[in-house]
């Protein structure tokens, strides 16, 4: 079929759909984590202009001082962050910013807010079937740390920025990077760094165990190799945390395993992979950020890490580095074998 000018007539189905809609569903996605950012900063930075909004008489944080005002400040910047990607996940000029700078932080807040998603509703459940009321955070108490109302509006807004913004990255990812991860498990079976990636696979996959072997003990109510702060703080809401932490561990063994030996023509790439993400980064992250604020305890504060308990957190930085690394050589070698 032609025009009177000879033209060939475009067939209706052949325009492009218009890309209004998924626009429109990342400008809501924007907006929602910019909010859900909101409280959070709003009490870190009245905490830092010296408020006591939330902070109970007998609570430590009155007391921390300086220490806990440098905290403060890294939160505020670290939360900031997720603003700053928030926007670069839905404008034009963050397809510009590279790859590293655009993974690396994203697999911190990945880290950071994961533990949070699965399991602060736990924590909420069970607080609301043995109190009869929702509850998030540590037990309350003389000695609390925060008001439970402070857990609670901002552990849910982590739980909305983590939605929000991994939907924003999955959509960016997606379209930016998508073909290297599409495909089967079995397109793995060749490469030139197969015997690099199965050695750094069952590294990984034995410290990851390792380190959840040690959560599963402190998970069961076990104490051994913890700090007076943590055995006196031993209630459900820290063994679920720490159960949450052996689950992080499956995934990554389970993933460096799968990445490593796997040869099922029915598993998608990207399951071991995402496994392998989320797997690694919440324990490394956790355990840089626990590691970080107690850099200037003193040998007689009951907060200052075991041994056992530096060496658990120094291994999942470990396996994160890995991870991280390899990952980089993993994604640059599929790269270059989709541009031969």
């Amino acid at each position: 079929m032609s025009t009177r000018t000879g033209r060939p007539a475009r067939a209706p189905h052949s325009a492009a759909p218009s890309p209004a809609p998924r626009t429109a569903a990342r400008t809501v996605l924007r907006l929602t984590t910019v909010a859900a950012c909101v409280p959070y900063l709003s009490l870190k930075i009245a905490w830092i202009a010296g408020s006591h909004l939330g902070i109970p008489e007998g609570s430590a944080l009155r007391r921390d001082g300086n220490s806990l005002m440098a905290l403060n400040a890294l939160t505020v910047l670290m939360d900031a962050a997720v603003i700053v990607l928030a926007f670069l996940l839905t404008r034009p000029w963050g397809r510009r910013v590279p790859a590293w700078l655009l993974a690396l932080p994203m697999w911190c807040a990945t880290g950071l807010i994961a533990p949070i998603l699965a399991v602060f509703p736990v924590q909420s459940l069970a607080a609301a079937l043995r109190d009869g009321a929702t509850r998030g955070g540590p037990g309350t108490g003389p000695d609390e740390l925060l008001a439970p109302w402070v857990w609670s509006i901002v552990y849910t807004g982590f739980i909305v920025q983590g939605l929000a913004l991994g939907a924003l990255f999955v959509l960016y990812a997606g379209e930016r990077w998508g073909p290297l991860w599409r495909g089967r498990l079995d397109v793995l079976t060749h490469g030139a760094t197969r015997p690099a990636r199965r050695l750094t696979g069952a590294a990984v996959a034995v410290l990851s165990l390792l380190t959840g072997a040690v959560h599963l003990l402190w998970a069961a109510g076990g104490t051994t190799g913890l700090n007076p702060a943590r055995t006196a703080a031993m209630d459900l809401d820290a063994r679920l945390n720490d159960a949450g932490y052996v689950l992080f561990a499956l995934l990554a063994a389970a993933g460096a395993l799968t990445l490593a030996y796997g040869r099922g023509r029915r598993i998608p790439l990207l399951l071991p992979l995402a496994a392998t993400w989320l797997g690694s980064a919440a324990p490394a992250c956790w355990g840089g950020w626990l590691t970080l604020t107690t850099l200037t305890a003193t040998a007689a504060d009951p907060k200052l890490p075991t041994p056992l308990m530096s060496l658990t957190y120094a291994v999942q930085m470990i396996v994160g580095t890995m991870v991280a690394v390899a990952g980089a050589h993993f994604f640059a070698e599929r790269e270059a074998a989709r541009c031969d």
